[in-house]
């Protein structure tokens, strides 16, 4: 509430960032094709297709999925 007692807070509760598919694209130095590739093996993050058919990726989930392709040191 802002102090008005008749007044609610109209804003989003807090939700997960998310990323732009150019923003995922760009961050892990990745191709648009090479992505859908991905993504058509089920080996891409977990993506969020909105109802215009853009693409999001949440923030946490992209960090999951960085974490899981880690190999270790040789």
């Amino acid at each position: 509430m802002n102090g008005h007692p008749h007044t609610t807070d109209r804003r989003a509760p807090a939700r997960c960032p998310s990323l732009k598919l150019p923003e995922v694209l760009d961050e892990i130095n990745m191709s648009r094709a090479a992505f859908y590739r991905l993504r058509a093996r089920g080996q891409a993050p977990k993506c969020i297709k909105l109802p215009n058919g853009q693409i999001r990726v949440r923030r946490s989930d992209l960090d999951a999925w960085l974490t899981s392709c880690e190999q270790p040191p040789t």
